[in-house]
């Protein structure tokens, strides 16, 4: 599988996609929902994640070294520790994981031409579990799938990107990622990828439809 015949473009053997807040909305909305409706300053959730953002209670959620209860524990005394209070339990109740239809539509015609995959830090929860079924015919059109709570690693670590490459048989440079956030993305493009940042759907389409060379709408 390669680029459908566009004279100068680059050689895309796999399309790979993040999940939250690329397939689906963005746990950031459930974020700003919750210190909204909590009284907390704007960006107070993220600003903890980011805080020892290699070890903290979030990422060792993702690389399922806490359990869900475990984590909850963690989570809200960093929260504390923060100068905010956070129910973890709570906050997790508001992520919706609504699908971005043109986002499902758009890996349905990449999966005609090239190989997909889908790069996720996701988490062992009862509320994720309950979430897989609803998803099987979406995560069906992925060639390969790695979670952080499966493999032990999670983005922006390297070994992430490369057992997705390695799932795919292709090399870095062969793959275009897509991601919403970019510290997640720098790394990525550090080993060759080709990277597009997802902060407006349509444009971030636009962008991979020209790439790819097919239409993605």
């Amino acid at each position: 599988m390669s680029t459908p015949g566009v004279p100068g473009s680059p050689r895309i053997s796999a399309v790979l996609f993040d999940f939250g807040g690329v397939i689906t909305d963005s746990p950031f909305e459930a974020f700003e929902r919750y210190e909204r409706d909590h009284g907390l300053p704007s960006g107070f959730i993220r600003t903890v994640n980011v805080t020892n953002h290699l070890d903290n209670a979030w990422a060792r959620l993702e690389r399922n070294e806490l359990g869900f209860e475990a984590f909850c524990d963690a989570f809200e005394a960093e929260a504390h520790a923060a100068g905010g209070r956070v129910d973890a339990r709570d906050l997790f109740a508001m992520f919706s994981g609504e699908l971005r239809p043109e986002m499902v539509e758009a890996v349905r015609r990449c999966k005609e031409h090239f190989k997909t995959g889908l790069l996720t830090n996701n988490f062992v929860t009862p509320l994720a579990q309950s979430r897989v079924s609803v998803l099987g015919e979406v995560l069906a059109l992925f060639d390969a799938v790695v979670e952080s709570s499966v493999v032990g690693v999670r983005k922006p670590d390297a070994r992430f990107y490369l057992l997705a490459c390695e799932a795919l048989a292709v090399t870095p440079g062969e793959a275009v990622f897509l991601d919403d956030l970019g510290v997640n993305l720098k790394p990525a493009r550090a080993l060759g990828m080709h990277t597009i940042k997802v902060t407006d759907t349509s444009q971030a389409l636009t962008e991979l439809g020209e790439l790819l060379g097919i239409a993605l709408r």
